[in-house]
């Protein structure tokens, strides 16, 4: 049921964007998580572009030597240019296939800021861990730089008040401000 991805150990599925956003802070913030990510023998999974903060994060933790597995749909190769050197290319027919694929091979998720690709990952993940069809507790951690998830937190906490999401739900998403804080929440 679970493909162990190259590397075996843990698996940080990371969404983020494909496009490099108006922020470099955000690329040397990816830095920052794929040095941490390597550090504690953590491997990657993530989209599989080169491109964008996505490539920044794969180079990064590539550099650094650890593992890196992209998961890119065959369809998409003209928009995101998969990254040529990664550690295993899972090369899939569609949008549903990689994410079902990158939700498999992570034992946790964290996103950095991305756009509408990255918010429709993070919520499905946190869905399946509500619905129980991760088979386990697959928390999702919101990586924050400049107050980029303080809105989506708010609303959150909104869906909760607002009697949509059950008070025990909103704790699989959770915004952090710090690398050290996206490990503490995933060895909890």
């Amino acid at each position: 049921m679970h493909d162990s991805p190259v590397g075996g150990g843990r698996h940080l599925g990371v969404f983020c964007g494909s496009r490099d956003g108006n922020d470099d802070g955000v690329h040397a913030l990816a830095r920052e998580l794929a040095s941490a990510m390597v550090a504690a023998d953590m491997g990657l999974v993530y989209g599989g572009a080169g491109i964008g903060v996505m490539g920044t994060l794969a180079d990064a933790v590539l550099e650094a030597g650890g593992t890196a597995v992209g998961v890119v749909p065959v369809g998409l190769f003209s928009s995101e240019v998969p990254h040529g050197y990664l550690t295993e290319l899972v090369e899939v027919p569609d949008m549903q296939a990689r994410k079902r694929a990158m939700y498999e091979r992570s034992d946790a998720f964290c996103a950095l800021p991305g756009g509408f690709g990255t918010l429709e990952e993070l919520f499905e993940a946190a869905t399946w861990t509500q619905l129980g069809l991760h088979g386990s507790h697959k928390p999702v951690v919101l990586l924050d730089r400049n107050g980029f998830w303080s809105g989506l937190d708010e609303f959150l906490d909104r869906l909760v008040s607002d009697g949509f999401v059950r008070p025990e739900s909103r704790g699989i998403v959770s915004r952090v401000t710090s690398v050290a804080e996206v490990l503490a929440v995933l060895d909890r």
